[in-house]
């Protein structure tokens, strides 16, 4: 019974995932139409010049198989990046965008939406780990250097001991602006500074201390672009 009970399971999971690839590849060819020539190509390739390898040296089903499975793992990297490249690409611009990423940044990261926001749509987001508090800002770059500077003074009476990393989401790299796509790499690369229980700590005090949109509830990934804050609400 239990066995028929995991087999079952299993063949449920199964079709999940091949839909789920059907539908990362079709929305990542909306955005790359190239996207299954190339992909195409690179496992013929692969496998081409593992086959021609093996006749060379009298061993092509040996080579014939690492071919075909070399293939299908290139294949399967160019995918991957392509589809994130075009997920990417829809996202950017977009209100919210920048949240979609932090919460899928990875485990040992604790994520905020919306800790501050002003009418403009001008959002600041927090993020915890043992880089720190990273807070991550999209919107207007002008103005969002307020909305930083006030959650930066919070931070300091809140959690004095903990080093604060701003990043505002651009493209202006030369203005020390992060480009979506790399915000996660950048934070990634940050020194880690703080212990587990210094994290638990950090976390439990910020929480403590209630956010902007704590009573709000908002969708995963991007925020609708005609989204506003209520006049009577706060503004931080």
């Amino acid at each position: 019974m239990a066995r028929k009970a995991n087999t079952g399971g299993a063949d449920a999971a199964n079709p999940g995932r091949l839909k789920q690839i059907a539908l990362t590849y079709k929305m990542t060819r909306k955005a790359d139409p190239k996207v299954g020539l190339v992909v195409a190509g690179v496992g013929i390739v692969v496998l081409g010049v593992l086959l021609a390898i093996g006749f060379l040296i009298d061993h092509p089903v040996y080579l014939g198989i690492l071919g075909f499975v070399l293939a299908f793992l290139a294949m399967a990297i160019v995918f991957g990046r392509r589809a994130e490249k075009a997920a990417f690409g829809q996202m950017e611009g977009q209100p919210g965008a920048a949240a979609a990423v932090l919460q899928n940044i990875g485990r040992g990261w604790t994520t905020t939406p919306a800790v501050a926001m002003n009418r403009n749509q001008d959002v600041v987001h927090r993020a915890v780990g043992r880089q720190g508090i990273v807070l991550v800002a999209e919107g207007n770059p002008n103005r969002l250097k307020t909305l930083l500077a006030a959650e930066k003074r919070k931070m300091a009476r809140i959690v004095p001991d903990v080093p604060v990393t701003d990043i505002i989401v651009g493209n202006d790299e030369d203005a020390g602006q992060v480009p979506l796509k790399k915000v996660r790499t950048k934070m990634l690369k940050l020194p880690r500074v703080l212990a587990g229980p210094q994290v638990t700590a950090t976390n439990d005090r910020l929480r403590a201390m209630g956010d902007l949109m704590s009573n709000m509830p908002l969708p995963k990934g991007p925020m609708p672009k005609g989204m506003r804050m209520p006049r009577g609400g706060k503004m931080r």
